[in-house]
């Protein structure tokens, strides 16, 4: 997701099911995304910029699923920066990306081991709700990273990108590899998914600009951040649509396992894909001739922030409110935005000249 950005900002990596494909997922909302009213539960108390960071602190980070590649990344990066911060970390979770009620027990699980704060990406944004503000009434600072629950539901979200400008930028990468004519189809992740769902609102309004009026949009397919159901998936979209010209994934396991159908059929080079990927997983389709260009965040670096973000709240740095500002380290400074959003930056394009330049 870009290259000065992605030194502030981006990345991920892979593991492998029967058909060598990688089980990773992707993440990642805004305010902007959520479009909910309000702000975020934050703005409770005064911010004092200058209070001393607190050590000794715990941060349990939940989430969607552990064992996934994308949040092994993502939260290694939250824990390389606590242990920097003299605080302690912690990782549960669900297997499973679409076990909302197992993450509702482990927040209850946090909340019950009382401690400070935590950073979590939620798989549905309503119903971590209760648990996450019986966390916050037990005085546990609640940060939402890569995908958000309801702003009332956690003091402050750190979003990888600006939502808007994920969807609309998948959309411009697209049409530029097929020539602003053809049918198109979206492989998302879970059909409750914040993040996947508000990027795609932006890539339908993107593609009412009247410069894509030769393209379609004819689908939109779930394949639920499960490399053999993205898999899957792919071959049917291709099935359903033989005129398919190009397809959008915006999570790393789709866009992966859709490269993988991809490069193995009479489609390579003639259907176009881009999304969000890593750099590790697509470099290999990349050079095979099946991708022209993705984009993506670092996801360790959307951990560290998540973490920095927690302890600074816990701090009394920040409450979450519009216009306040902190320093992340040698992230840099950054300031909460409308309905307590921290944007990471901007979303790093990568294709064959510079894939090779990074290693996540």
């Amino acid at each position: 997701m870009r290259k000065s950005s992605l030194r502030r900002t981006g990345a991920a990596l892979a593991a492998v099911t029967s058909l060598a494909l990688a089980v990773t997922a992707c993440g990642g909302t805004t305010k902007n995304d959520v479009k909910s009213g309000g702000g975020s539960a934050a703005a409770t108390g005064k911010a004092d910029p200058n209070a001393a960071l607190k050590k000794g602190l715990t941060v349990g980070f939940l989430p969607k699923a552990v064992n996934n590649p994308y949040f092994t990344s993502a939260d290694k990066g939250g824990e390389k920066a606590l242990t920097e911060l003299g605080s302690k970390y912690k990782e549960v979770g669900p297997s499973s990306a679409t076990d909302t009620s197992g993450q509702v027990s482990y927040v209850n699980t946090l909340t019950q081991q009382q401690v400070n704060a935590m950073a979590v990406s939620a798989q549905d944004p309503g119903a971590l709700c209760t648990a996450l503000k019986q966390a916050m009434s037990n005085k546990i600072k609640v940060v939402t990273y890569d995908s958000d629950t309801n702003p009332e539901c956690r003091n402050a979200l750190v979003s990888q990108a600006s939502g808007e400008d994920l969807g609309r930028t998948e959309v411009q990468l697209l049409a530029e590899q097929i020539g602003y004519k053809g049918e198109i189809a979206i492989l998302s992740a879970a059909q409750t998914a914040t993040n996947q769902n508000a990027w795609i609102e932006f890539m339908k309004e993107e593609l009412k600009d009247p410069k894509y009026k030769d393209i379609k949009l004819v689908k939109v397919a779930y394949g639920n951040d499960d490399a053999q159901q993205s898999f899957q998936q792919t071959q049917g979209l291709l099935q359903e649509h033989p005129n398919l010209k190009g397809i959008i994934s915006p999570t790393t396991v789709g866009i992966k396992a859709a490269a993988q159908y991809l490069s193995g059929s009479k489609y390579k080079g003639k259907v176009k894909l881009t999304g969000l990927g890593t750099p590790n997983d697509m470099r290999k389709y990349v050079k095979n001739g099946t991708v022209d260009a993705f984009e993506l965040w670092d996801p360790a670096k959307l951990g560290e922030l998540a973490a920095r973000t927690a302890v600074a709240l816990s701090s009394g740095q920040i409450t979450g409110a519009e216009g306040e500002t902190f320093k992340a380290g040698d992230m840099g400074s950054f300031t909460i935005g409308k309905g307590g959003v921290i944007n990471l930056g901007k979303p790093t394009v990568f294709n064959a000249k510079n894939i090779d330049q990074f290693n996540f």
